[in-house]
């Protein structure tokens, strides 16, 4: 017969794993605002477990959700939420500031050139012991919060409240987008389900999420969720970095 010391730790622990499934199973929906649609996923910026990866225990890129999924069953985890976590050239490395485990795998890019991530200001997501944000690249670097981890993308979408001055509003450069905003201590993923120009993504973050800061992650064909309990696994495009919150 199993003690009853024993018994209550079980039912304990399995009370725990349910709440934790509860909260990730709730933490995706689906989001209509100004006639687009857009899955939002929330988290408690110190209760979740939220990491950036890239690389698993060969070296090499995960470069899927599934392969990333799968190594953390070998530990013991669950992949709960997942999405791409910023730009990444054609060996599947970062463009800019990579940090994983407080390690700087890859330095910070200010360089001045073409494309959405030179669209300056650019930014930086971060995740820290006590709180996680998204900062300008330029105040990141000079203040240097504590990060665990951290990823550089671009552009900014919302910086202090107000939307980023190059967009346009009514712009027909539109595309699938995905990013991440802050809002007090709720950290917030979103992806487009259609297409959208930037300033009715930047809209969304400020506007419905309430974030005062919220940082573009990428776009086009490149944009992935992955969110188990949506039965949502975009599994046909390859990645460089990806932003995942663990149980």
């Amino acid at each position: 017969m199993v003690p009853a010391a024993i018994r209550h730790i079980a039912a304990v622990l399995a009370l725990c794993l349910g709440l934790a499934s509860q909260a990730a199973a709730e933490a995706c929906r689906s989001e209509s605002f100004e006639g687009e649609d857009y899955i939002v996923c929330s988290f408690d910026a110190v209760g979740a477990d939220m990491r950036v990866f890239w690389r698993g225990g060969d070296g090499e890129p995960y470069r899927t959700f599934a392969a990333l999924a799968e190594e953390l069953r070998g530990q013991g985890k669950s992949l709960a939420f997942a999405m791409n976590g910023g730009m990444y050239d054609d060996a599947y490395a970062p463009v800019g500031l990579y940090v994983e485990k407080g390690v700087e795998e890859k330095p910070a890019n200010t360089a001045d050139a073409d494309g959405n991530f030179h669209m300056k200001p650019n930014g930086v997501f971060y995740i820290g012991e006590e709180d996680a944000g998204v900062m300008e690249t330029e105040a990141f670097l000079t203040s240097r919060p504590p990060a665990d981890f951290a990823t550089q993308s671009g552009p900014m979408l919302v910086i202090d409240g107000k939307i980023h001055p190059r967009f346009i509003p009514g712009s027909e450069f539109i595309k699938r987008r995905n990013g991440v905003g802050v809002s007090g201590d709720t950290v917030h993923f979103a992806i487009s389900e259609g297409s959208v120009n930037f300033d009715e993504f930047a809209r969304l973050f400020r506007d419905r999420l309430g974030c005062d800061s919220a940082l573009f992650l990428d776009g086009g064909s490149a944009p992935g969720l992955y969110a188990p309990e949506m039965n949502r696994n975009d599994a046909w495009r390859s990645f460089g970095p990806i932003v995942g919150v663990v149980e």
